[in-house]
């Protein structure tokens, strides 16, 4: 694994945080490497789906998505990348074939404009990104 910083797909932050088991190993060693060298990144879009989860009793999160959101970004290494108007642009002009979900979009033009590799076990991001050329991680 190289030096390059890594942007977690919600799902795969989610696992890393309570749950990193359920991660490939080489994925969560990975990630491991990574935030020793403070370059793993979660988009803020991630944070809104978790409280979107929540909201519809599709997840529980320990203490409410504020708290939860709070301090798995307060953890060495793991910082916020924010939705910048340059990933929000980008995210309406992807190349085919990626698919209509918003975050999804908002997640992959992150990883494309700041170059980082993005982790996640998305099959429609895979096949994306193999189409692409986007850097990804198994997740």
């Amino acid at each position: 694994m190289s030096n390059k910083a890594l942007l977690l797909d919600t799902h795969v932050w989610f696992r890393y945080q309570v749950f990193p088991k359920l991660l490939r190993p080489s994925t969560a060693d990975a990630i491991d490497e990574a935030a020793l060298q403070n370059s793993v990144f979660v988009s803020a879009i991630s944070v809104w789906e978790l409280a979107m989860l929540e909201r519809d009793g599709r997840l529980e999160l320990y203490g409410g998505a504020d708290r939860w959101a709070h301090e798995a970004l307060s953890k060495p290494g793991i910082s916020l990348l924010p939705l910048s108007p340059q990933i929000a642009i980008a995210s309406v002009y992807l190349p085919e074939p990626m698919h209509k979900d918003p975050s999804d979009r908002i997640m992959v033009a992150s990883a494309r404009v700041e170059r980082m590799t993005l982790v996640t076990a998305d099959k429609k991001i895979l096949s994306f990104a193999k189409t692409t050329d986007l850097p990804c991680l198994r997740g």
